[in-house]
């Protein structure tokens, strides 16, 4: 990181309007809401601003401690933006604000939005820049991520069960070991004060903000709580929080098996392609390629090994984006003839590690123990099996090697030292000015249906479709998609019905 220089002082704001942003503030907490912003220039990218703000680490007693929070801005050619800030969370969770406005930011906004609001990205308490979760050495998530389950006993054994609940109730305790106290208290309604600590810092009486992916979880949650705060919400590809988790996992295994479907019948349009015959037989081959993975996993050249569920990863991965399924066709092949080297591109994309073995952030750390915190495991038997049922309906392709246990679902959570805190759920954000919902009709990570949720829950809410496969609809430049944002952005104008863009 380049020296600081100096500090670029918090925007002007009127006394009347210093008041709102801290109106209904309890004063055991006014402290963190009346701290000065130190913004530094040119922290780590030239033209972007940096600051590091502190937050309660437990936000019900503010005497347990405090956290740090780290930002960044962007502030256009004309300087601090007419309409104050534009918060951004691109997802995860785990994902880095910080990274994402200062890579992306630029190429991601319209250059009206760049020059009326000054962007300004975060990284959520557990990642990265803020006070992170650590749990891993880049040695031992090699382990977690690649070659945990090659070192496992015969599932549905007495060795199986013993050996998973001391491998993850060791994770668990190192995790809580080198990340401290913090590690139960970077669940998401946590993160959704600190947005409206960071809303009042900045001098806004009302929060703008995008949130992509996952943020739209913050963006909502936010919406609920601070209604009276909300000023413009942009969410994309939502996370529907009124889902459990289990089905959630169902609607998104289901997802990325439609947008297989998709990729595979593209596939075999080419004549490239690796696969022949029907569409069937496509999925057949996949599914079968699933089922030789795990009896002969392919060895990789920097002695990994590449197995059933890494292709799981490696497909997943391919299917966000329509421009990534070329890699798709690519790995299929290579896998043919025992080439592992583009399924573990793909996957390390993913998983964020770099060729080299290391890994550019935590993000595969902080995932899970956010969910562990978000949501409560469940071991009810029945549960379980009726959810491995839908599952297997759900994902037919993907889930040839799927183990059925009726323990549980996800053993990270189960061993973890805390449990959930369950808050999450159905939101209405009685009294908010009007949100807008974006949505991808084939998104295969965020299924459209959990747009359609949320647009029935909330109050007030717009929804603008777009015709595609790709993750997330802002993303694919479409003059439409761009239109409507823009206009909500810039002027507060919703549409009076949905667009549907590129049907």
């Amino acid at each position: 990181m380049l020296a600081l220089t100096g500090c670029i002082p918090l925007p002007r704001v009127a006394e009347t309007q210093a008041e709102d942003v801290t109106a209904g503030v309890p004063e055991a907490l006014l402290p963190y809401y009346e701290q000065q912003v130190d913004w530094q220039p040119d922290c780590e990218v030239t033209g972007y601003d940096c600051a590091t703000i502190t937050a309660p680490m437990n936000w019900d007693d503010p005497t347990m401690g405090d956290i740090e929070l780290a930002m960044v801005r962007y502030q256009g050619d004309d300087g601090p933006g007419g309409r104050g800030s534009l918060f951004t969370n691109p997802g995860g969770p785990g994902a880095s604000g910080v990274d994402f406005v200062q890579n992306g930011a630029e190429t991601t906004f319209s250059g009206e939005i760049l020059d009326g609001y000054d962007i300004v990205g975060w990284d959520p308490r557990g990642v990265q820049r803020s006070t992170p979760v650590d749990c891993f050495t880049d040695e031992e998530l090699d382990v977690y991520l690649y070659d945990e389950e090659a070192t496992l006993a015969e599932p549905g054994t007495p060795e199986y069960d013993a050996e998973v609940e001391a491998y993850y109730t060791q994770v668990g305790q190192q995790c809580l070991e080198r990340t401290g106290p913090v590690l139960q208290y970077v669940d998401t309604l946590s993160t959704v004060r600190d947005l409206d600590l960071m809303r009042a810092l900045v001098g806004d009486p009302a929060l703008n903000y995008f949130g992509f992916s996952y943020g739209t979880l913050i963006g909502s949650q936010y919406a609920e709580m601070f209604p009276e705060n909300v000023g413009r919400l942009v969410l994309d590809g939502v996370v529907d929080a009124s889902a459990s988790q289990l089905d959630r996992i169902v609607f998104q295994n289901q997802g990325f098996e439609g947008s297989l479907r998709a990729y595979a019948e593209d596939c075999l349009s080419s004549r490239d392609c690796p696969f022949s015959g029907s569409l069937d037989d496509a999925l057949d081959s996949i599914s079968q390629l699933y089922v030789d993975l795990a009896a002969s996993p392919i060895p990789g050249s920097d002695g990994r090994t590449f197995y059933d569920f890494t292709l799981d990863t490696a497909i997943a991965s391919g299917l966000y984006d329509e421009s990534s399924w070329p890699f798709l066709s690519q790995m299929f092949s290579e896998l043919e003839q025992g080439d592992a080297e583009t399924g573990f591109l793909l996957a390390d994309f993913y998983n964020g590690r770099n060729p080299d073995g290391t890994y550019a952030d935590n993000s595969s750390e902080a995932f899970p123990v956010i969910n562990c915190l978000d949501y409560p495991i469940e071991t009810d038997p029945a549960v379980l099996e009726q959810f491995y049922e839908d599952l297997k309906e759900a994902a037919p392709t993907t889930t040839s090697t799927l183990e059925v246990t009726t323990e549980t679902n996800d053993p990270f959570c189960q061993f973890f030292p805390f449990p959930s805190k369950d808050q999450l759920g159905a939101v209405s954000a009685d009294g908010a000015a009007p949100i807008l919902v974006l949505a991808a009709t084939g998104d295969p990570a965020t299924p459209y249906a959990e747009a359609l949720s949320l647009v029935d829950q909330l109050d007030s809410a717009a929804l603008v479709s777009f015709e595609g496969d790709d993750h997330i609809a802002y993303d694919n430049g479409d003059a439409c998609v761009l239109g409507a944002v823009d206009d909500y952005l810039l002027d507060g104008d919703v549409p009076a019905s949905d667009p549907e863009c590129n049907f």
